[in-house]
C-alpha cells in the first residue's frame, strides 16, 4: 500500500511540475530587448545595389531596417549593410501574432492579432505608447514578411495619424500619443500625400475626421502610393478620371485616366513606356515597354526596366539621372518584382522566381535564398 501511495504521490508531483513548466513556457509574455551602441549610419558613396536579405525590411527614417516574423519585430542598421546584422532592438509577444507594421518619421507602430497597437522609437527601441484596438489578422508575411511590412492588412498612416480598419470600421490614432482621434464606417482605406483618408464612401481629414467635400465621387483607385497604401500621390475616381492628391484639394490630371498609368514625382508612365507630365501632359522621353514605376525619391521618379535596370529620372525633363543593374553578387536579373519600398535614399525590392507557382510556401516561388535586394539611390 505504501508503494502505491508513493507512486501516486510521485505521479502527482511530476504532473504538477509539467504543468508549471508548461505555464512558464506558454504563458502570455512580452520581451523588449535593446542595445546601447549608437546606430551605424554608413551610406554608400554612389548609387548601386548594396545588400541582399532573406527578409523584407521596413526602412525607417533611412536609418534602420525593421523586420517582421510571426511573433517578433527586430531592427538592425545601417540600411546599406550587405546582409542582416545583429539586432539593435527587438520586441516579442506571445502568443499573439504580428498583423502589420507602419512607420512615420522615426516611430514604428506594430499591430497585433489581439488588437494591441505598440509604438516604438526606432532609434532607441523604447516603447513610446500602446493602445487597444480591434483584433487583427494573424501573421501573413510568409518567408520574407513583405506583406506584413510593405502591405499590412487594415493598417495605414496619414501625416501624424495611424489608421486601423476592421469589421467595416475605421479608427484613427495620434502617431505621437496613441490617443484615439475619431472613427468612421469604412471597409477599406488608403491615404493621400495631403494626409487625407480615402474610403469607398467618402474622404476624411486624417486628424479631425471631418468629411472633405472637394473630392469627386468614388469608388476610388489609389495611384502612386508608398508602402501600406499610404501617402498616395493620385487616384482615379468612380468614372475613371485621374486626379493628383498632393494638395488639400484634388487636381485634375487627365494623363492618369488610362487604367494602367502609374505616377511618381509628377511623372506618369504607362504600360507601353510612354511618359508624360502629370499636369500638362507634355511628353517626356519614353522608356522600354513594361517599365515599372516603383516610387519617388528625393524629387525623382524611381523606375525598374524589364531588364532589371534601376533608373532615377528627373520628372521635369524626363532625363535619366542614375542607372544601374539591380543585382548583387552577379546573381542575374531573371526575376520578377514582388513588393517593394522606396525612400529618400534607398529602394528595397522582393524578387520572385520566373517559373514560380502561385504558392509562396513552396520552393521556387522566391528568386533565391536571399530574395530581397537593397540599393542606394
Amino acid at each position: 500500500m505504501s508503494r502505491v501511495l508513493l507512486r501516486s504521490l510521485f505521479a502527482l508531483v511530476v504532473a504538477a511540475a509539467a504543468v508549471l513548466i508548461g505555464w512558464r513556457v506558454l504563458k502570455p509574455a512580452e520581451v523588449l530587448a535593446t542595445v546601447k551602441p549608437p546606430l551605424a549610419t554608413a551610406r554608400a558613396d554612389h548609387p548601386s545595389a548594396t545588400g541582399q536579405l532573406a527578409t523584407a525590411p521596413l526602412i525607417v527614417a533611412d536609418k534602420i531596417r525593421v523586420y517582421a516574423s510571426k511573433r517578433q519585430i527586430r531592427a538592425d542598421a545601417p540600411v546599406d549593410a550587405k546582409t542582416v546584422y545583429t539586432a539593435v532592438w527587438s520586441f516579442r509577444r506571445w502568443p499573439e501574432q504580428l498583423s502589420g507594421l507602419v512607420a512615420s518619421g522615426g516611430t514604428v507602430v506594430s499591430r497585433w492579432s489581439d488588437g494591441e497597437l505598440v509604438a516604438i522609437d526606432g532609434t532607441t527601441g523604447k516603447i513610446v505608447w500602446r493602445a487597444a484596438g480591434p483584433s487583427g489578422p494573424g501573421f501573413e508575411g510568409h518567408r520574407t514578411g513583405s506583406a506584413t511590412v510593405w502591405a499590412p492588412e487594415g493598417l495605414r498612416v496619414a501625416g501624424q495619424s495611424v489608421l486601423v480598419t476592421a469589421g467595416g470600421q475605421l479608427f484613427a490614432y495620434g502617431m505621437s500619443t496613441g490617443t484615439r482621434l475619431w472613427s468612421a464606417t469604412c471597409a477599406q482605406a488608403f491615404t493621400t500625400a495631403a494626409a487625407q483618408v480615402v474610403c469607398p464612401s467618402g474622404v476624411y481629414d486624417a486628424v479631425t475626421g471631418a468629411p472633405i467635400a472637394s473630392f469627386p465621387p468614388g469608388p476610388y483607385t489609389p495611384v502612386g502610393c508608398d508602402v501600406a497604401s499610404s501617402s498616395c500621390a493620385g487616384l482615379r475616381d468612380g468614372g475613371g478620371h485621374g486626379w493628383l492628391t498632393t494638395s488639400p484639394a484634388p487636381i485634375r490630371a487627365s494623363p492618369l485616366d488610362r487604367p494602367e498609368a502609374n505616377l511618381a514625382a509628377g511623372l506618369v508612365v504607362t504600360a507601353d513606356g510612354h511618359a508624360v507630365d502629370a499636369l500638362t501632359g507634355k511628353a517626356r522621353p519614353d522608356f522600354p515597354a513594361g517599365t515599372l514605376v516603383l516610387g519617388a525619391s528625393s524629387g525623382r521618379a524611381v523606375l525598374l526596366t524589364p531588364d532589371r535596370t534601376l533608373l532615377t529620372v528627373d520628372p521635369r525633363t524626363g532625363a535619366t539621372v542614375t542607372s544601374f543593374p539591380l543585382e548583387l553578387k552577379r546573381e542575374g536579373t531573371d526575376w520578377d518584382p514582388g513588393r517593394w519600398q522606396v525612400t529618400e535614399h534607398y529602394v528595397a525590392v522582393e524578387r520572385l522566381g520566373l517559373k514560380r507557382r502561385d504558392n509562396p510556401n513552396i520552393p521556387g516561388y522566391y528568386f533565391s535564398v536571399e530574395p530581397v535586394v537593397v540599393a542606394a539611390l
